[in-house]
């Protein structure tokens, strides 16, 4: 990686990442947004897909323990919320803002779940892959995975959430970019790399994540 652009990208809170180069992503303007958050069991997740949320879904994907949940409630309410409980199934939320409604639907990232990954990646606008910066021995893992889960999509768009950013020890997204091979996935695919964490309950979500929920939304406006 040329020096200049990792430099930067050290100061940045994202970076956006196509055709093996990087660069700093400026975020995009903020809003205001108003907001409902609901969430479903399994049975109820997997009807909604069969129902009018099919094809518009985010799908929101990463090992156990990245913080997918936390994440999810965390930005449909603006406030942090975290959960300590992998999630066992689905997870389904939707978020929704002046310009658009966001349907996400989370999967449990445990090995027995992860068979129904590529079920459901068919059908989506958009994936969030979430992976713990701070848990160096399974990012070889959440690599293959995630080089796995897109090789026969060229052109779904990708947001990598580099997750627990504020922990000791936690990977800088530049070198989550390089863990995660990002460069070697194609350059024909809309594909950033955002650095997020959850920090204390109840307070206002971080600038990082409030990046993430505007580029989220700017995405699935570009590919409805």
């Amino acid at each position: 990686m040329d020096p200049r652009l990792r430099a930067a990208a050290l100061c940045g809170t994202a970076l956006a990442v196509a055709g093996g180069t990087v660069a700093v992503f400026r975020a995009w303007a903020r809003r205001r947004s108003a907001v409902s958050l609901s969430a479903r069991s399994a049975a109820a997740a997997a009807a909604a897909d069969q129902g009018k949320g099919h094809g518009k879904q985010i799908l929101v994907l990463g090992l156990d323990g990245a913080g997918k949940t936390s994440i999810l409630h965390s930005l449909a309410t603006n406030h942090v919320k975290r959960s300590m409980a992998p999630t066992e199934g689905f997870n389904a939320i939707c978020i929704n803002t002046e310009e658009s409604q966001m349907e996400f639907l989370e999967i449990g990232g445990s090995e027995s779940l992860r068979s129904y990954w590529n079920m459901y990646l068919p059908k989506v606008l958009l994936l969030v892959y979430v992976v713990d910066s701070a848990d160096h021995a399974r990012l070889p893992v959440a690599k293959q995975l995630l080089h796995q889960l897109i090789q026969n999509n060229s052109t779904l768009p990708v947001v990598v959430l580099a997750n627990k950013q504020d922990l000791e020890g936690a990977y800088c997204i530049t070198d989550i970019h390089d863990a995660l091979a990002l460069s070697d996935i194609g350059d024909e695919r809309k594909m950033f790399l955002i650095g997020t964490h959850v920090a204390e309950d109840g307070s206002e979500i971080s600038s990082s994540m409030q990046d993430a929920k505007e580029l989220i939304g700017q995405l699935v406006l570009e590919a409805q």
